[in-house]
């Protein structure tokens, strides 16, 4: 390893950023000490937004890079990335987070919730935690991520549960939506990455990674249901809307969901899906009676600046990420990915080890902690940030990053023995 002044720097500031994620809940303490509204209470309640913490150090990072190399440096260096994802997720997440699209979701939960031989309401959270994150290896992480963490904020986290029950709930959330894309080779961050490269279809995903993630996901979920009985025993009904309009028509919702096919069909072409998002705007905007308020526009642009700024110092921590999953063996590579993807992104990592020359055993080994790792921290995964900026108001002072990490343990545990001891198809 021999890395340049520029990618040292990268990796300091890399570094800061995710040393930065962790210190939010103290930062935000700070603004409380300072008069609600004035300058200082908003600086220091914009420095503990989690989704604006990687933008603002990849903004640091360009200028340190304009001082190293002058001002052309980084406007080329900006010009060879591609945004594609970033842009994708905002475009998804707006998309899905609208109210057709969830009231479609919350009664494909409730039909099979009510086949389930538990309390209603043990029923319901159980299904919302293993069909909306499988839904992901077709409607996308991004997209499940946020219906379903927006089913379970309306429906748990608003009422008074414990906040034990809501770290464990968003743990198993992060964990499940990061394995539960792997049934097809389209949908999860880290296996588009390498799907083509590696020429992985919909059969080979399903026969080694997707039925896997399924057990995990019931397993993980069914024994937090369990865990939580108390909380989550009794009767159940969804919780009403905190306005007075309509439910959607059908045609309403077939246009919706026709706008997200277009959008998961286009997705490597972002100048495509984001007209496509225009003419979805102007539909809405028709459709107003039926739709919230207003389409989650400022969240969902948190995110993808999120995303960018990992894009940005992520892209330049090749040169001591790529030797070291080189050297490792199956077994060291599966944790060591299971670990590293906790402070970087998992689709980085699996992008960075399909530039290695690895056997087909070390191929798997490096995807499946991948996604094993991918609710670990909220960088561990592209959806997580989408999760985190719908579920952070529900707890007092932000959601901890230790608790975080606290309640996806279990999950992560079962999906690791789930990926090693399954045989493949």
């Amino acid at each position: 390893m021999n890395p340049s002044l520029i990618e040292l720097g990268a990796t300091v500031i890399f570094a800061l950023g995710i040393l930065h994620t962790f210190m939010v809940g103290k930062i935000a303490e700070i603004g409380h000490h300072f008069p609600e509204h004035s300058m200082r209470y908003h600086l220091f309640h914009f420095l503990a937004e989690v989704e604006a913490v990687f933008g603002m150090w990849a903004a640091i990072f360009i200028c340190y890079m304009a001082a190293i190399d002058g001002f052309a440096a980084p406007i080329a260096y900006l010009e060879s990335l591609n945004f594609t994802e970033p842009a994708f997720v905002f475009v998804i997440m707006a998309m899905a987070g609208t109210r057709p699209v969830i009231k479609l979701a919350e009664k494909a939960i409730v039909l099979v919730s009510n086949i389930m031989p538990m309390p209603k309401k043990m029923a319901f959270f159980f299904t919302a935690c293993v069909l909306g994150p499988l839904l992901g290896s077709f409607i996308t992480e991004p997209a499940a991520m946020t219906v379903t963490a927006l089913i379970l904020q309306k429906n748990f986290f608003s009422q008074k549960m414990s906040t034990k029950f809501k770290y464990a709930t968003i743990g198993l959330l992060f964990v499940n939506i990061s394995i539960g894309g792997t049934l097809t080779h389209f949908a999860a961050p880290p296996v588009l990455m390498v799907a083509s490269k590696w020429a992985w279809g919909i059969g080979f995903m399903a026969t080694h990674f997707g039925y896997k993630a399924a057990i995990a996901c019931v397993i993980s979920a069914l024994t937090i249901a369990f865990m939580f009985k108390g909380e989550l025993s009794g009767d159940f009904s969804l919780r009403p809307d905190s306005t007075d309009k309509q439910l959607p028509p059908v045609w309403v919702t077939f246009v919706h969901l026709f706008f997200l096919a277009m959008v998961v069909v286009s997705a490597h072409h972002m100048v495509f899906f984001m007209g496509l998002f225009l003419f979805f705007m102007g539909f809405t905007t028709v459709t107003q009676e039926y739709q919230d308020d207003r389409i989650k526009i400022k969240e969902s642009l948190m995110v993808g600046f999120f995303l960018g700024g990992l894009i940005v110092l992520g892209s330049l921590q090749k040169w001591w990420l790529q030797p070291l999953l080189g050297q490792l063996g199956d077994q060291a590579l599966f944790f060591g990915a299971t670990g590293l993807t906790a402070i970087t992104d998992n689709a980085a990592l699996t992008y960075l080890g399909s530039l290695v020359e690895l056997s087909d055993s070390a191929k798997y080994f490096l995807v499946a902690g991948a996604v094993t790792g991918g609710g670990l921290t909220v960088i561990a995964n592209a959806p997580n940030p989408a999760g985190y900026g719908i579920l952070k108001e529900n707890f007092e002072g932000g959601i901890s990053p230790m608790g975080l990490l606290k309640g996806a343990l279990f999950p992560t545990a079962v999906a690791i023995i789930c990926f090693e001891i399954l045989p493949n198809l």
